[in-house]
């Protein structure tokens, strides 16, 4: 199910020489027919979008789509759409279709930098109507994109665990000095590192390491490997944040507390405000 909130990030691809901009709405593409149609006719492209949406096939094509993805789809207003397609006298607009129906798979825009847009199965059907051979080369150039942003996102992946595993040594320093005794022996001391490891993955996670490698004894690695950037970042600022409790005396049981309000605090945050994309986007 596809549910849209809001646009957070707007990319550009190149198809044989034509700009087609893409905006992605929470990590789904939606495409520029109106771009697209520039192809066809440079100086009028809302008209080729309603001549595609007049075609039976198009709304049929649109209707399904819509069934599989929008629970909210208005099927009423659909069929009529249906029975009318194809006639001299049918005409419809993207607006219209959006506001009748529901539909979520197409968005309008006004202003100087709107228009309509697609989600990406819709928008290469629109470009396949469009032209066959000029398809292909948007979905080159589509390729090219989501691999850049496979990579980008591999790379900033393995730059917050560095960070994370460096802000680690900070939080084990921490323990050494103000909680290890001198006397303890190597296992005790092992065992007092794991139990504000493990702190901290309640604090986070909501689960210790044990806990989480019986709820998924398939993956590999551990509780850490497995968690996202922005999980990476709150993670890395726990550590700090634990550090200095350590160092000010505070209980575990009184810092758990903390730790738990500051990682709910800052993953809310980070995902409200769509922050790891847009670090992500200005690092490419």
């Amino acid at each position: 199910m596809i549910i849209i909130k809001s646009a957070n990030l707007t990319n550009t691809i190149i198809a044989n020489g034509l700009e087609i901009r893409i905006n992605t709405v929470n990590e789904t593409d939606y495409i520029s027919l109106t771009d697209i149609a520039k192809y066809h006719n440079p100086t009028s492209p809302a008209d080729v979008i309603k001549n595609w949406l007049r075609v039976r096939s198009t709304i049929e094509f649109l209707g399904l789509w819509e069934k599989m993805q929008n629970p909210n789809f208005n099927i009423v207003e659909f069929d009529q759409f249906k029975n009318s397609a194809g006639t001299n006298s049918f005409v419809l607009s993207p607006q219209k279709w959006i506001d009748r129906t529901n539909a979520i798979g197409i968005t309008s825009k006004s202003g100087r930098y709107g228009g309509t847009y697609a989600h990406s199965d819709i928008a290469f059907e629109f470009a396949s109507w469009l032209s066959p051979e000029f398809k292909l080369y948007i979905i080159k150039d589509y390729q090219r994109l989501k691999q850049e942003e496979s990579t980008v996102n591999q790379l900033d992946w393995s730059v917050k665990r560095s960070i994370a595993k460096t802000n680690y040594r900070i939080h084990t320093d921490a323990i050494k000095e103000n909680i290890i005794p001198t006397l303890l022996s190597k296992k005790e001391i092992s065992i007092t590192y794991a139990s504000e490891a493990d702190m901290l993955n309640k604090a986070l996670f909501g689960l210790t390491a044990k806990q989480w490698r019986n709820k998924y004894p398939t993956e590999k690695g551990n509780i850490r490997d497995s968690a996202t950037m922005e999980q990476l970042i709150v993670l890395s600022n726990l550590e700090t944040l634990n550090a200095e409790y350590i160092r000010n005396g505070l209980p575990q049981s009184e810092r758990l507390k903390r730790l738990n309000i500051a990682a709910n605090y800052q993953m809310k945050s980070l995902i409200n405000n769509n922050t790891v994309k847009n670090i992500t986007t200005e690092n490419k």
